[in-house]
């Protein structure tokens, strides 16, 4: 007998569970918080079966590997990009994604304004917040935050939604995830993508509309 999609799929299976769980225990209804399967790197044959089970919203980190691995979806789906974005890949980034999550400088605002202007189409955008003030990671640091939303909106003219945060990996993920909260209250941002596969049930306590989960989903990349 055939295996069903989600028994093909497991791992989606219990993520996809343990979200409305989460949700449930937070008081919010299950349908405030969407699952952004991130599938970088991961080979197709993790990937289809999640897409067989219905699932429609992927998340990759590179905008060529995107473009090869949903060059032709067999079905339409959501496609976020979660990864740092270099200024001479917006025109592909503004053309094939419908969320750009690692909005973080001017320049990269006035690529992205100009894209959007020359192909009249506008992906939704989040700020990256480095909540953390790593050096090695990308995002505006929680001080600039303000100054760089209202830029975003005033000078260049786009409509951020919301805002993304990646919490340093040895520090307790709740307080960024409070802290991203904050920010996204006083400017009026109702989107929050925060949470990966070792703290999304904390995220989606503090307030995640999205949470970006890969390895829990598809299993450990090769």
């Amino acid at each position: 007998m055939a295996a069903s999609p989600a028994n093909a799929a497991p791992g989606y299976t219990e993520v996809v569970a343990r979200i409305a769980r989460a949700a449930q225990a937070a008081g919010r209804p299950v349908g405030d918080v969407t699952l952004v399967a991130v599938s970088k790197q991961q080979p197709w044959e993790a990937v289809g079966p999640v897409l067989a089970a219905g699932h429609r919203v992927f998340g990759e980190n590179r905008v060529q590997e995107a473009l090869t691995r949903w060059a032709d979806p067999p079905v339409p789906i959501t496609l976020h990009l979660i990864g740092p974005l270099q200024t001479n890949k917006a025109r592909e980034a503004v053309a094939r994604f419908d969320v750009i999550e690692t909005l973080d400088r001017d320049r990269l605002a006035r690529a992205l304004a100009e894209e959007i202007q020359r192909q009249g189409r506008s992906p939704r955008l989040y700020v990256q917040i480095n909540t953390g003030e790593e050096p090695q990671k990308a995002g505006v640091a929680p001080s600039e935050a303000d100054a760089f939303i209202a830029r975003v909106r005033t000078e260049f003219g786009l409509s951020p939604e919301g805002l993304m945060c990646i919490p340093p990996a040895e520090e307790p993920a709740g307080p960024h995830f409070a802290l991203l909260a904050d920010i996204a209250a006083r400017n009026g941002l109702a989107r929050l993508s925060m949470g990966m596969s070792g703290d999304f049930e904390t995220a989606i306590r503090f307030g995640a509309t999205s949470v970006r989960v890969g390895s829990a989903v598809f299993g450990a990349r090769a």
